[in-house]
């Protein structure tokens, strides 16, 4: 059974964890090799920590836990996009460990993470997919988001890969069926 809660500052290796291994495999062939390949957990677990502490009280940090042990991750706050509306929320991150993809756990986050936007009285929420990632793609059109149209660079190392942008509305009474 997957439980997600808020995350604690105990959690930040375990979360280092989720990121890095998820990245090595979701973003194999979309990321240059030698980004992940560089990737390790205990740099990931520096910037985890100073991430949590500045953004306490703003940002929302979700952990999956499954028989105690932390296997995924989300992350929202404030849309920091230029164009964003106000009441415009985001989501930073949402990751599961490669083993447990597609077991529900990243649904289980995006649940909680949309019930933390809608109690942040967010109207709606935006997120920033690598554009040639099709398996997140469905995933995220399945929770209910569709592209809105925008599209930047990320760049990764010496490299710049395309994302989109999609968007979804929160339901007024707080919950979210995705």
């Amino acid at each position: 059974m997957v439980i997600v809660r808020e995350m604690r500052e105990a959690d930040i290796e375990a979360v280092s964890t989720v990121r890095v291994n998820s990245w090595k495999v979701a973003y194999a062939g979309l990321i240059p090799a030698a980004h992940l390949d560089g990737m390790n957990v205990e740099t990931d677990a520096v910037s985890r920590r100073e991430w949590f502490e500045r953004g306490a009280g703003s940002v929302d940090n979700l952990v999956a836990e499954v028989d105690g042990a932390v296997v995924g991750w989300a992350c929202l706050g404030p849309c920091r996009d230029e164009d964003a509306l106000p009441g415009d929320g985001e989501i930073y991150a949402i990751y599961a460990l490669p083993d447990w993809f597609g077991t529900g756990v990243g649904r289980a986050l995006m649940q909680s993470a949309m019930s933390y936007a809608a109690q942040r009285s967010y109207e709606r929420v935006l997120l920033w997919v690598l554009r040639d990632n099709p398996r997140a793609r469905r995933f995220y059109a399945a929770a209910g988001f569709a592209p809105d149209g925008a599209e930047e660079g990320f760049a990764v190392g010496a490299a710049t890969v395309p994302e989109v942008r999609y968007v979804t509305r929160t339901s007024p009474n707080g919950r979210y069926s995705g």
